[in-house]
């Protein structure tokens, strides 16, 4: 029994093994035929700060900050004031045989993690119950976040999802910026659906904090596998854009120009980087003619 138990964990180890390897051969392949790909238009606009900036990102869960992380960690190297808002609580994670209440408390204990990884000045734990939110109490709770951090930047969510929550926060969000009258750049990231060179206009090249990144990351031991994702995109995108390493890509938009691209319906299905790399370029084919449409839509006003 011992020998068999022995073998069927060695068998195991094999297997999975296999799996990673099979993994990042194909995620090196996708990357390769990335790089293989001539974007149309001018080179993106590349990340800068010259230090002093107030910067708050809203994310709609515990850890979807990741999707800025590293352009946060750059910032914070460059003497910006970093502000980091979850507006979700994230109970909704299936962690098996834990209760929702507990998950909820964990997912606020990797939040606070990764915040303190993140050289965060505030964290701003907003914590609406996932899945059962009023939109008012959270127009609410971000209308006085924006007047008490007053940011110059800030890094919003995209209309470009499949996520029901990250497209009513979006919304939401969209309708407190429409009249918004102070100095404000806003920065779309991408979190598990591409921006795409369709839409992303700015682009940081992460090499100076990619180790850390990837520590950042290992703050969210709950949330590897959709994490592991949003770093291979990362690598496509510095494929996409002739860049080493990691990047990160971001439609960067007036505050108007944002609440007129997350109104209304999102106009197609987007569709996600799967757990496994098998279908990767399809995250990037579907819905391209929607982003094209969006973007004239935004250009036209």
């Amino acid at each position: 029994m011992i020998a068999g138990h022995g073998l069927c964990v060695v068998e195991t180890l094999t297997s999975s093994s296999l799996k990673a390897a099979v993994a990042s051969g194909l995620t090196a392949f996708w990357a390769q035929g990335a790089r293989c790909i001539r974007p149309g238009g001018e080179p993106l606009a590349r990340w800068q700060s010259q230090g002093g900036t107030r910067v708050l990102v809203v994310a709609t869960h515990p850890d979807d900050e990741i999707g800025c992380a590293g352009t946060l960690l750059r910032h914070a190297r460059a003497g910006d004031e970093v502000h980091v808002a979850h507006v979700t609580d994230g109970r909704r994670a299936r962690l098996l045989g834990v209760p929702p209440d507990a998950v909820a408390a964990l997912r606020r204990r990797e939040a606070a993690a990764a915040g303190t990884r993140l050289a965060a000045t505030g964290l701003h734990w907003i914590g609406l119950r996932e899945g059962a939110w009023d939109e008012e109490a959270l127009a609410t709770a971000l209308r006085e976040l924006l007047r008490s951090v007053a940011p110059q930047v800030l890094y919003a969510p995209s209309r470009i999802d499949f996520h029901p929550e990250h497209i009513r926060v979006a919304a939401v969000l969209g309708r407190l910026l429409a009249s918004w009258d102070r100095e404000l750049t806003v920065r779309v990231y991408e979190i598990q659906v591409p921006l795409t060179p369709v839409l992303a206009n700015l682009v940081t090249p992460l090499g100076a904090v990619g180790a850390e990144l990837r520590e950042l990351v290992a703050c969210y031991p709950t949330q590897v596998g959709s994490l592991t994702r949003c770093l291979r995109m990362k690598r496509y995108a510095a494929a996409l854009h002739r860049e080493r390493g990691l990047v990160e890509v971001f439609w960067e938009l007036s505050p108007q120009a944002y609440a007129r691209a997350v109104e209304g319906p999102p106009g197609a299905t987007f569709r996600g980087v799967r757990q496994r790399p098998f279908t990767d370029p399809l995250a990037y084919l579907q819905g391209r003619q929607a982003r094209r449409a969006l973007r004239e839509r935004v250009e036209r006003a």
